[in-house]
């Protein structure tokens, strides 16, 4: 969580400085989420679609810093090979598809995955799991994606962080029933509510869904409800979430809970939290600098003829004719 958390505010300057061409969007308020998620699968065996948000579950499942500076600032050595924007990066071999759209398009993509390992008769033991927000869960491909996962119990675990706005949509504004949990009812498969803010509840709570779900439970909805302590993006002020949600419990940030919840029940130190700071801060300038001296990739040389065709360039001489422009 810290990890992430410091690595989106080097982010953030960066893009504020003119560095970072794209947009950025930060996950703020969702790492106790995403991480917890994360750290509940493992690499190399389960598959991991994560979103916008979900820098700190990338960092959990085995993301090294270096794949996000890359990408960010666009090197041709990142794993989009500088050809992609930002957070539409992955590593498919490693379990990680790239991201389509943070709109419940994932859903089915993992869902797919699923289904393909059950056909090669190498489902067992695996999970499949993506987050969204509660926007999506309007979508059609979230209920398409969803109802096949249902329908042939593949072992789907599907978080909907509920950060209380469709980029400035309330929650009210969106759906009708009390908790998108009931959601999990109409599909028949398993379903949690948990307070997102709480790290301690959430490493309670996720954990125990991608369990049943790698026992043969079935898919696993888990709703967290928490705030987005930054704006849809950082183009973005989040001018219309009301203060008194943000005063609210649902306003507080989950990094900060979770220093005391390790401080309080003898877990870690404050100390050992300030040399944790220090560390990942020194890690995120390494990998930032690191990806600042490597080259964009060059169209002259792009080797993608799929979306690229070569042609030779043309060399220009005094006797060329037509002219050269």
């Amino acid at each position: 969580m810290l990890k992430a958390r410091i690595l989106e505010n080097k982010l953030s300057s960066l893009y504020k400085a003119g560095k970072i061409v794209g947009g950025v969007y930060l996950g703020r308020g969702q790492e106790a989420v995403s991480a917890t998620l994360g750290t509940a699968l493992v690499q190399g065996r389960d598959f991991f679609a994560p979103l916008i948000r979900d820098q700190a579950g990338r960092t959990a499942f085995g993301e090294p810093l270096i794949d996000c500076t890359r990408t960010y600032l666009g090197s041709a050595l990142g794993p989009m090979r500088g050809r992609d924007g930002n957070i539409h990066r992955g590593r498919p071999e490693l379990g990680m598809p790239a991201m389509i759209s943070h709109l419940g398009a994932q859903v089915p993509v993992v869902a797919g995955m699923l289904f393909a390992r059950r056909l090669r008769g190498d489902l067992d033991g695996r999970v499949g799991a993506t987050c969204i927000g509660d926007g999506a869960s309007s979508t059609g491909a979230f209920h398409e994606g969803l109802n096949l996962a249902a329908v042939e119990k593949l072992p789907l675990v599907l978080i909907i962080a509920n950060n209380q706005f469709a980029y400035s949509t309330p929650n009210h504004r969106q759906f009708a029933c009390t908790d998108l949990v009931e959601k999990a009812r109409g599909y028949g498969i398993g379903g949690f509510s948990v307070d997102g803010t709480d790290l301690l509840a959430c490493a309670s709570v996720i954990p125990e869904a991608v369990r049943r779900a790698r026992e043969g439970g079935g898919p696993q909805l888990v709703v967290a409800h928490m705030l987005r302590l930054s704006g849809h993006g950082e183009h973005d002020d989040g001018s219309y979430v009301p203060e008194t949600v943000r005063r609210g419990h649902l306003g507080r940030d989950c990094i900060e809970v979770a220093m005391r919840q390790l401080v309080e029940n003898g877990i870690a130190g404050v100390d050992e939290i300030l040399a944790w700071q220090d560390q990942f801060a020194e890690e995120v300038q390494k990998a930032v600098a690191q990806a600042q001296q490597e080259a964009p990739p060059d169209p002259y040389q792009e080797d993608w003829t799929a979306l690229a065709t070569r042609f030779p360039l043309p060399h220009c001489n005094s006797n060329a004719q037509p002219a050269c422009p």
